[in-house]
Parts: structure tokens; sequence; C-alpha cells
């Protein structure tokens, strides 16, 4: 009798965890689904109108006329200028944060001490929260002013080489913080093997840990990039609003997200063909950043299965 009531228990409990362990599952599926279901949804709603702008521009028009104007009396639908703005600008941050931020995870990662490590990730980590509206008029009362001074005494009040600093400084924190994290996670007898046959700590960091570390490392950059493609208002208050086919950063220059947002403002009337056209640019963004993601995935998993 006392077995059998200790079994009964013992199912009882059994059966408990059973259906607990259903429902966390259940639980996260649920949560991955929302994810999922999103992407759907973006895609589905940006391959939509989109279609229904195709149906009154084509294809070649949209990709290779040169001239954006799809707002004025002359509309011309070519979204090239939208693209070679979004380039500019992201390439241009790219050369300003991946140095800086790569240099500064070296320093955090391998040369600074607790207490500095303590203090100097946290405030580079602080820049990372701070709004992007800030940067913008950071870049359009300080950045713009001080090149103006210094370098460039021609240079407008909205320019892309504002844009691109203060982006720049923007994704620092996400090269900085995500390359740190890649290199501390090199197996400490990687380096005291190093050590032990005599190199030196430059060595070590240069032979060692950066080529181990260097799935994370590309990881970043890519992610970083894609975060500067897809800024909006600190490029929207800083490079202006001029879609014009130029690569001088010296220029005002429209960037993609910059467009949509002018549009979305609620001066253009809903279901217009001009309203249409954030759905084609933004199409064209999506498929700039998934092509990102894809080959940030592949460049990852292609040095994970060297040096891991």
């Amino acid at each position: 009798m006392v077995a059998a009531s200790a079994n009964q228990v013992r199912f009882a409990r059994n059966r408990r965890r059973h259906l607990i362990e259903q429902a966390i599952g259940g639980a996260l599926f649920a949560c991955a689904s929302v994810t999922v279901v999103t992407t759907v949804g973006i895609v589905v709603i940006l391959l939509g109108e989109g279609a229904t702008f195709f149906q009154d521009v084509s294809v070649i028009e949209f990709l290779t006329n040169d001239r954006w104007t799809p707002l004025f009396a002359s509309k011309n639908f070519g979204v090239l200028p939208l693209v070679s703005g979004t380039l500019l600008i992201a390439v241009g941050a790219s050369l300003v944060a991946l140095p800086i931020g790569t240099v500064s995870a070296v320093f955090l990662s391998e040369y600074a001490s607790p207490h500095v490590r303590g203090v100097v990730k946290p405030v580079l980590e602080v820049l990372a929260g701070i709004p992007t509206v800030v940067y913008g008029y950071f870049a359009l009362t300080f950045i713009t002013p001080l090149l103006r001074d210094s370098f460039f005494p021609e240079l407008g009040p909205f320019n892309a080489v504002s844009a691109i600093v203060v982006v720049g400084v923007m994704i620092i924190p996400m090269v900085s913080s995500l390359s740190d994290d890649a290199m501390r996670a090199v197996p400490v007898a990687l380096r005291e093997g190093a050590y032990g046959v005599g190199a030196t700590r430059f060595e070590v960091v240069t032979r060692i840990v950066l080529p181990a570390a260097l799935s994370g490392i590309v990881a970043s950059y890519l992610l970083a990039i894609s975060r500067a493609i897809g800024e909006t208002m600190a490029v929207t208050i800083a490079a202006g609003a001029t879609p014009h086919l130029t690569f001088n950063p010296l220029e005002s220059v429209q960037t993609m997200t910059a467009y949509i947002v002018q549009v979305s403002l609620g001066d253009t009337p809903h279901g217009s063909l001009e309203y249409r056209t954030i759905f084609a640019v933004g199409a064209t963004l999506f498929t700039m950043t998934l092509g990102m993601n894809i080959i940030a995935r592949r460049v990852v998993g292609r040095f994970q299965e060297t040096y891991e």
C-alpha cells in the first residue's frame, strides 16, 4: 500500500513536471513565432505595396534612373541617388568606426586593467544608449561648424561628412563591445602557450587572439555596417534631404531611411503613387540589410570552421 502511494506521488510529480516543460516549450515557441510572423508580415506588406508601385513605374527605371524627384512636378523615380547617399554614409561611418572600435576592443581585452576596463566599457556602452536625434543635432550644431571653420570654408549646413562622423561614433560601441567579447572568448590556454614560447603581448594579440576571434570581429563589422545603413534620425538631421547621385561627402545627400521619414510625415496623400514609393524604397533597403546579414552568417560560419 505504501509502495503504491509512493508510485502515485512519483507519477503525479513526473506528470506535473512534464506539463510544466510543455508549457515552457509552448511559450518559447510562441515567442519565436512572433519574430517569424513579424518578419513575414513585413515582407508581405513590402512586396504587396511594392508590386502596386511597380505597376506604374518600371523596375528598370527604378534601378537605373539617376534622378529621384517623386514629390516634384517633374517626377523621376530612380532610386540610385538614395542608394548612393546611403552607401556613402554607411561606408564613411565604417571607416571611422571599425578601426577605432577594433583598437578599443584590443585595449579592453588585452591591455586594460580590471579597474580601467570597468570604467571604460560602461562609458562606451553609454554611447550606444544616446538617442540618435541627439547625435543629429550634435552634428548640425557642433561638427558642421567645426569642419567649416577648420577645414572646409564652403561647407553647407547639411552635408554627408558630419553625418558620417556622428554615425561612425554611434556604431563604435557595437564594434568595440562585440569584438571585445569575441577576444575574451579566446581560450586562455592559447595565450599562455604563446607567452610560454617567448611571445610578446603584441605578438600574442596579432598572431593568436585576433585570428582566433576573427569570426566574432567580422560579425561585429557587418552588424555595424547594417546599423549604419539603417540609421534614420541622425542622417535626416545632419545630411539634409537633397537626393542626387554623388559620392562627395561635402555635399548634402538623402538616404533611403531619410526619404521614408520625409514621406511618412503626413503631407503626402495616403495611397498615392508618391506615397507608395516608400514601400519600394523600403523593399530595397530590406534587401540590402538582408544581404548584409546573409554575408555575415556565411563569413562567421567559415571562420568558425577554421578556428574552432
